[in-house]
Order: C-alpha cells, then sequence, then structure tokens
C-alpha cells in the first residue's frame, strides 16, 4: 500500500485482477509442500520381533518439526500394489496403559493381528497424540468429558479444532516405501480422503470396528454422528 502498510486479501486480489498477475495463498504454498516435496527422511531399519510376529521397523523424522514416526512392515510389500495398511496415530493412554475411554489400544492390537493373518503389510505409527493436541491437552480434554462435554466440544473448548491431525507425512512415508495403493484399515472417511489428496490410491476401505463398553460408547457415538465416521455401534 502507499502508506507503507502490508495489503489484505481483497486488495491483493483487486491488485492482481488489476495487473494480471497470478496470486497463491500460504496456505496453497503449503498444501503444495506437501503434495511435492519431500519432507520426510529415512532414518533406520531394524528388525522388530514383536508378540504379534516379525516386523521390520523404519524410523522417519519430520524434517519440518522434528518429529519422529515409524513404519511396521510385514513381508515384502515395497513397490506392491494394493498392500494392506493402518495408519494409526498414537494413543500413549489406550495403545500403552490399556486405557478404555477410547478403542485406539485395541483398533492397533486388531490392526497388528490381521497383518500377520494376511501374511503382509504395513501399520504407520504417527506421533500424533489426542487428535494433534498432544497428551496434555487430551488430558484437560478428558477432564471436560468428565463435566459432561464429548470429545469434539471438549477439544474445541480449549481453543482447538474437533481434529488436527494431518496425513501428509503418512502419505509421504507411503511413497518412500514405494506404496501408491492400498486396502485400508480405518473407519474414517477422512482419512481416505486425505490419503487419496496426497496421492495414494485407497482401493478399498477395511472396516476396524471395535465393540463399544460403558466407558467408550459416548466416545465413539461422537465419532459416528459428529465426525462422520463409519460404525455400527454394538455395545459388549
Amino acid at each position: 500500500n502507499h502508506d507503507g502498510k502490508m495489503m489484505r486479501t481483497d486488495d491483493l486480489i483487486q491488485f492482481s485482477k488489476k495487473h494480471n498477475i497470478p496470486l497463491i495463498t500460504i496456505k496453497e504454498l503449503q498444501e503444495y509442500r506437501k503434495v511435492y516435496d519431500q519432507l520426510v527422511e529415512r532414518v533406520s531399519t531394524v528388525n522388530m520381533p514383536t508378540r504379534y510376529g516379525n516386523f521390520k521397523a523404519i524410523s522417519y523424522i519430520d524434517k519440518l518439526n522434528g518429529e519422529h514416526h515409524l513404519a511396521l512392515i510385514m513381508g515384502n510389500i515395497e513397490d506392491e500394489a494394493n498392500v494392506l495398511c493402518r495408519v494409526h496415530s498414537e494413543c500413549l493412554t489406550g495403545d500403552v496403559l490399556g486405557s478404555l475411554r477410547c478403542d485406539c489400544g485395541q483398533q492397533f492390537d486388531k490392526a497388528m493381528k490381521i497383518i500377520v493373518e494376511n501374511g503382509s503389510g504395513v501399520l504407520l505409527y504417527l506421533r500424533q497424540e489426542g487428535r494433534g493436541i498432544g497428551l496434555i491437552n487430551k488430558l484437560k480434554a478428558y477432564h471436560l468429558q468428565d463435566q459432561g462435554m464429548d470429545t469434539l466440544d471438549a477439544n474445541l473448548a480449549l481453543g482447538f479444532e474437533g481434529d488436527l491431525r494431518e496425513y501428509h507425512i503418512g502419505a509421504q512415508m507411503l511413497k518412500d516405501l514405494g506404496l501408491q495403493s492400498l486396502h485400508l484399515l480405518t473407519n474414517n472417511p477422512d482419512k481416505v480422503e486425505q490419503l487419496e489428496k496426497y496421492g495414494i490410491t485407497i482401493s478399498s476401505r477395511i472396516s476396524i470396528e471395535i465393540e463399544a463398553n460403558p466407558y467408550d460408547s459416548f466416545y465413539l457415538e461422537t465419532k459416528k454422528n459428529r465426525m462422520g465416521h463409519i460404525l455400527n455401534m454394538e455395545e459388549k
């Protein structure tokens, strides 16, 4: 602007039209990088015997924020088509402590067993605790849920979006493994949509539903009714 201040969006749009100059936003640049830039780096590969079976573990680092992620691989899947896959977001309370407030730990367990039964597949373990808000904030959200809020409203009350998870890092890990198409273990259509947005073909979505229990039934109802998860909701 003539007054030395930065142009705002409306002014920039008018300026670009007047001078026939292409206009892109910071968000569009960020999305472009997520699709076309290599934002993850493979760090190490080790054999990982587990109670489920023998896997290969490959660690990755996010070049932008230094976060670490993991791919657990069974069988020879690299450069194969239609590989069985679970993209799992970290849940310390469910995966490690066995919390019944969510279905995360049971989904992890079921996914690993399905991959072993299939004889091959990959599980991506993404460091996105609490749908991206982190462990401390997740526990704060649990406190609000104990006061009657559902999982979505609790996140919103803390100043976060309902779901901050992103899957471009997962898509880039899959591409690093030479994978372009998957049979995806998920109940979440948004996960399918995001992976496809970043260049991964989802050949089929395979349900990984866990029976509800008295502690997580409200949580699962919220995922179904407010977040679009595909669930039948049968309680033990």
